[in-house]
């Protein structure tokens, strides 16, 4: 669950606006050091978590406005030269506020400790992410398949000149979605604080993640990011337990498995043609 919550808002950007952002690890990074800091500053976990996702939200919306805005009838790899940029700009900006070091955020005191499970003690902290993950899922569903701006958002992404003739704001749904997408980014950073180190690695070691999770998953399914984070996550546990060598190798042949045999993702939906 962990792992969708990362890879959500990539998928959402990659499915519904065609952006290829190699900047989102970066985004994750950025909210997880927000998280930190503004934890430490007001000892609240869940603050720092609701501010982290505020920034990178708006930064997502600033960056879309500014930067990637006049970018979007032009070949891919303007977006790819340009998220790249961002990966080095946001680092730097890191690096200048908290150094180069390791930062660490403490387990709340409210999801502290352990519960037996059949047979096993389990972290009560992965149970909440457990649980938190299925919310945001459950919300993102509803959101983009079940209400009006969801409907709006596969226009926008399916024909946008139709939509912009229409007399609705594409440009405003774009900077919407993009804004999600990086809100989730910085929220997965912020939930992942109390689990892993925070450092400047972060912005690298998970992007490559996020992309299997879009391939697997087919693009803006989140139904399909569920999925494919689920399997890449029992794949991996069990790899862990009786393979660990061979854990990286073994998500790279589920990848190149489903490139084979269903290059547009496991759970991709044929659309129809009149």
């Amino acid at each position: 669950m962990l792992l969708f919550l990362l890879a959500a808002g990539l998928t959402l950007i990659f499915g519904m606006l065609g952006v290829i952002n190699f900047a989102h690890g970066a985004i994750y990074m950025l909210g997880a050091y927000v998280s930190f800091e503004t934890g430490r500053r007001t000892g609240s976990f869940l603050m720092g978590a609701l501010v982290a996702t505020l920034v990178t939200a708006v930064v997502g919306a600033v960056v879309e406005k500014l930067t990637l805005r006049p970018l979007y009838d032009r070949p891919h790899f303007y977006q790819l030269i340009l998220t790249f940029g961002l990966i080095l700009v946001l680092g730097d900006a890191v690096r200048f506020f908290w150094g180069p070091g390791y930062q660490e955020v403490p387990i709340p005191q409210l999801w502290s400790g352990t519960v037996d499970m059949l047979g096993s003690t389990i972290p009560i902290y992965r149970l909440f992410v457990i649980g938190f993950g299925a919310f945001i899922s459950i919300g993102l569903y509803l959101l983009l398949e079940k209400s009006t701006f969801g409907m709006l958002v596969r226009a926008a992404s399916s024909d946008a000149e139709m939509v912009r003739i229409l007399g609705l704001p594409v440009g405003t749904v774009r900077m919407a979605v993009f804004s999600i997408g990086c809100g989730l980014s910085g929220l997965a950073g912020a939930i992942a604080a109390p689990l892993f180190p925070i450092e400047l690695g972060m912005a690298t070691n998970t992007i490559i993640d996020c992309f299997i999770v879009v391939i697997l998953g087919g693009l803006g399914n989140i139904r399909g990011a569920i999925a494919a984070s689920m399997l890449i996550g029992m794949v991996r546990a069990l790899g862990y337990v009786y393979m660990p060598g061979w854990v990286d190798i073994m998500t790279f042949v589920l990848l190149i498995g489903t490139l084979l045999t269903r290059p547009q993702g496991l759970f991709h939906r044929a659309t129809r043609t009149a």
